[in-house]
């Protein structure tokens, strides 16, 4: 796999390394709501946030959505987008390292970018990713280029689409995303076609399906039963003979009989050249017919599904219900996109969005929402590392995510916390609100960073609490993030066969023993009593020191790990 040479590149691989792990400590006067609800907030350098991140929510995260500075060349109020090449891609390097390490397998990661360094960033990527691993690239039309556009024009042709690379962080593991529709209002695509001088091919209505009488049976290519119905009764009108028959307006045709209408195509198809062989075969000239069979691919895969033909030729039904969709009452025709997004339309009362102003770097609520519901389910958790003015955050409030957020400015404080108690207060009414049936609810954790987790004398620093180093140590050995319900006492929990326990902070004093954070025959079986029924083929259990021998730890079957030296010496 070729790498991205630049100017200290080495320096940016090892940079997670180099990073000093730090622990979180939560300001209490800025977290707000319900302190259940799962989301945090953490003001502080990303990349030392990530690591200090990672003990927690390692391998936990479904979906990532990150809009870094783009290095256009301009220095915006809240943040420098003015950066060397080389040194854009040293920061932006280990970050997507560290990023990676939060995905669930089956999780993806969303960048958007512009084209200063979306080829670059591609490539960097490839690496980090693997580049097998990417799944597309999104076009995203931010701006109109149309009209004057007033003085500073040079020879570049005027920028009106931004990009999004989406990789996966295991493509074999990552489920098919949700598909995404454009919706237009279904008459006016009608008045649309016409004004156009168009062709609007639904224009049949099935008023009566008629009776469903049995008439043979055939197989598909696979041997898989299709059941042949006729259809006596069965009655096709035009959207003009129901509109002078009922004295209804073609709008309220549309409106009444939008689960009726059809267009019936000379879909080439072996199915249907089976069916046309069936009513020959049996003599049947009814001009309705339909059949039943089990799908084993595409949108009605491991179903029943239901299929009209019309005509001696079996025209098959197309019905105009399968590329629309009723919302509130309103029938609107769903245009599948690809990786084409036109957000023109969202960009105008952009700045009012979150009641935060952010210039250079606000997105649309829309644009995140649609990415998120793309690939994400309800409760599932998102991260967003370059929060800037809290957009993600907020709309994963509303969409019922759980989040993660992290921002380095002071706008952490003066628009990610606002925005979210607005959120949360139900005060927030704009963005994608409406459209999510947002009434307000939850709560989040403000963090800040707190002192590294050793000091400069290679000590556990003051103050860290049991659990914290517990989940340090777990990501350490382990390299996911550790969950505090498999704790019970000194037993951390196991993974892949092996036991982990630890003495630390006086976990033990309620107890009646010796040893305080010494591995001691006593404290020993304190820790067997822990574990209980647990399975495990190997022990390993961190303390201060112990004082049983080499001999005894092998016919335990247990490894001792000293803290805090051997917390140092691994990963």
């Amino acid at each position: 796999m070729p790498k991205l040479r630049w100017v200290d590149d080495d320096k940016a691989r090892n940079a997670v390394s180099n990073v000093v792990m730090k622990i979180l400590r939560e300001d209490k006067s800025l977290s707000y709501g319900d302190p259940k609800s799962g989301n945090i907030l953490v003001h502080g350098d990303n990349l030392e946030a990530l690591k200090a991140l990672l003990p927690f929510y390692a391998g936990r995260v479904k979906c990532i959505y990150i809009d870094p500075p783009y290095n256009t060349g301009n220095i915006f109020p809240n943040y420098d987008d003015n950066l060397e090449h080389s040194i854009w891609l040293g920061l932006i390097y280990p970050r997507l390292k560290l990023l990676r390490e939060f995905l669930r397998e089956d999780g993806s990661i969303w960048v958007q970018i512009d084209d200063e360094e979306l080829a670059y960033l591609k490539v960097v990527m490839d690496e980090v990713f693997g580049r097998q691993n990417y799944v597309n690239m999104i076009s995203v039309n931010m701006k109109n280029v149309a009209g004057a556009s007033g003085g500073g024009e040079d020879k570049r042709i005027k920028k009106n689409c931004e990009y999004v690379l989406a990789y996966a962080k295991n493509y074999q593991e990552v489920t098919q995303f949700k598909s995404v529709y454009e919706y237009r209002e279904m008459y006016k695509v009608v008045e649309q076609y016409r004004e156009e001088g168009k062709t609007w091919h639904y224009s049949s209505v099935l008023v009566n399906d008629g009776d469903k009488v049995y008439m043979c049976s055939t197989q598909d290519g696979d041997g898989n039963e299709i059941k042949i119905y006729r259809r006596p009764g069965a009655q096709v009108k035009s959207v003009r003979q129901i509109m002078e028959g009922e004295g209804i307006s073609e709008k309220e045709v549309y409106y009444k009989y939008g689960d009726k209408i059809f267009e019936a195509k000379d879909a080439q198809s072996s199915i249907r050249t089976r069916v046309r062989g069936a009513k020959k075969e049996n003599h049947v000239d009814d001009d309705i017919v339909s059949i039943e069979y089990v799908p084993r691919s595409g949108r009605n895969k491991g179903v029943v599904y239901e299929q009209f033909y019309k005509g001696d030729g079996c025209r098959l039904f197309a019905w105009l219900k399968d590329i629309s969709e009723v919302i509130d009452g309103v029938l609107y025709k769903k245009d599948k996109l690809g990786t084409y997004w036109d957000f023109t339309s969202k960009i105008n009362n952009l700045t009012k969005e979150g009641d935060v102003v952010f210039s250079g770097g606000k997105k649309p609520e829309a644009l995140v929402a649609r990415i998120f519901d793309m690939a994400t389910l309800d409760g599932d958790l998102v991260l967003d590392a370059y929060l800037g003015s809290g957009t993600s955050l907020a709309v994963a409030v509303k969409m019922g995510r759980k989040c993660i957020g992290v921002e380095y400015g002071e706008q952490c404080y003066t628009h990610c916390a606002k925005r979210l108690k607005d959120v949360i207060d139900d005060a927030d009414d704009g963005g994608v609100t409406e459209q999510e049936k947002w009434q307000g609810g939850g709560g989040f954790k403000f963090y800040e960073l707190g002192e590294p987790l050793l000091d400069e004398n290679g000590a556990i620093s003051e103050g860290i609490d049991f659990d914290t180093l517990a989940a340090h140590i777990w990501w350490r050995e382990t390299g996911s993030a550790w969950d505090v319900a498999t704790r019970n006492g000194t037993f951390l929990g196991v993974h892949d066969g092996v036991a982990y326990a630890m003495l630390y902070n006086g976990v033990l004093h309620d107890r009646s023993y010796a040893g305080g954070n010494v591995l001691i025959p006593k404290t020993m079986r304190i820790i067997r009593e822990d574990i209980g029924e647990a399975k495990y083929s190997r022990l390993v259990v961190y303390g201060e020191c112990t004082k049983m021998g080499a001999a005894k730890l092998r016919e335990e079957n247990v490894e001792f790990r000293q803290t805090p030296y051997d917390i140092v010496t691994r990963r």
